[in-house]
C-alpha cells in the first residue's frame, strides 16, 4: 500500500497553499473536477515538454496555470475585464491542446472559468474564441464544418487551429 499524499496547507482565506514555507496561489476551487483534471493533465504534459526543450512548452504551462486560476487575475476577484479575457483564452488553448483530436464546447470553457455564473459569461467566451479563431489558434466548427463564430447561431465546437 502506497503512502497517501497529504494536501498542502492552505491560508485561512483558501486563496493560497503553503509549500516549504512559500505561498502559492491555489487552484480555483469552483472549477468542475473533470475540467480541473484535464487542465492538470495538460500542465503536467507541458512541464514534461519544458524538460524536453519543446519550443511552445512554456506557453503551454502558462496557459494551463492561468486557466486553473494560479496566474493572472485572482480567481476570487470579479470575473470580467482584460485579465479575465486572458483566462478565457488560456482555458480555450489548454483544453483544445489536451483534447488534441477532439473538440471542446464553448460551455466547457465557461464552466471552467465562470463558476456558478458560467451562463452569464457565454458571450465573453464566444467573443474571445472568435478572436482566437481570427488568429488561427482555434477553428470553430458547426456540424464538422468551419464557420465564423460571429455568424453562427446554433451550437458550435472548437478545435485546435494551425497557429497553436
Amino acid at each position: 500500500m502506497g503512502a497517501e499524499k497529504a494536501e498542502p496547507e492552505k491560508t485561512a482565506d483558501g486563496h493560497h497553499i503553503v509549500v516549504d514555507g512559500r505561498r502559492w496561489r491555489a487552484t480555483d476551487p469552483t472549477i468542475p473536477e473533470t475540467f480541473r483534471q484535464e487542465l492538470v493533465d495538460e500542465l503536467m504534459s507541458a512541464r514534461r515538454a519544458v524538460k524536453a526543450g519543446e519550443s511552445d512548452a512554456r506557453q503551454r504551462v502558462g496557459d494551463a496555470k492561468t486557466a486553473l486560476g494560479e496566474r493572472g487575475a485572482p480567481w476570487w476577484d470579479e470575473r470580467s475585464g482584460t485579465e479575465f479575457d486572458e483566462r478565457i483564452a488560456s482555458a480555450v488553448r489548454a483544453l483544445v491542446r489536451k483534447r488534441r483530436e477532439s473538440s471542446i464546447c464553448p460551455s466547457d470553457v465557461a464552466r471552467t472559468v465562470g463558476a456558478e455564473s458560467w451562463r452569464a459569461i457565454m458571450d465573453d467566451v464566444r467573443r474571445v474564441t472568435a478572436h482566437l479563431a481570427d488568429q488561427g489558434q482555434v477553428i470553430v466548427t458547426q456540424k464538422g464544418q468551419p464557420v465564423q463564430l460571429r455568424d453562427a447561431r446554433a451550437p458550435v465546437r472548437i478545435v485546435r487551429g494551425p497557429e497553436l
